[in-house]
């Protein structure tokens, strides 16, 4: 009698960690608006864009596309939200039409999402009825100091 090789063997599928449904509050569209502060970069601007989110097939990564405008500069990204189960954090990484790279820790605790990087950070607010999420950006050149960067609102399209 020969061993019986199991690793052909029908086995059951991963799950998605429950921590992930918490981000079924961002699946849709949003419009979203925002003010770029005056900075030794540049003036004040308006930020306008369609903001999207879905499942990736599967239910592990949710996938937010952007498409704007920061000022009259055309904005691309698409960004990937996970969650790792041994931090208990949600990660992002995003990709943009500029080459720009973002690694990000974010978390959502009851209505407050916030996300984290070496020198961008948000913090925002969900409405009781989820339909809008208002917030701040913050630069830092040193990840200690931070200044305000631009006050964004994303509103649910229903």
């Amino acid at each position: 009698m020969t061993k019986k090789d199991n690793s052909l063997a029908p086995h059951d599928p991963p799950k998605p960690d429950l921590a992930l449904t918490r981000l079924n509050v961002f699946i849709g569209k949003w419009n979203t608006e925002g003010l770029i502060k005056a900075s030794p970069s540049g003036p004040t601007a308006r930020l306008k864009a369609i903001d999207t989110y879905e499942w990736l097939p599967g239910g592990f990564f949710l996938i937010h596309h952007v498409g704007g405008y920061m000022g009259d500069e055309e904005v691309k990204t698409i960004e990937i939200i996970g969650y790792d189960t041994s931090s208990e954090t949600y990660f992002t990484h995003s990709y943009d039409n500029r080459g720009s790279v973002g690694k990000y820790q974010a978390n959502l605790l009851d209505a407050v999402w916030t996300i984290a990087g070496k020198s961008e950070r948000f913090t925002g607010m969900f409405s009781d009825d989820s339909n809008t999420l208002t917030g701040r950006w913050e630069l830092s050149g040193d990840g200690e100091s931070w200044e305000p960067w631009m006050d964004i609102k994303l509103t649910k399209v229903v």
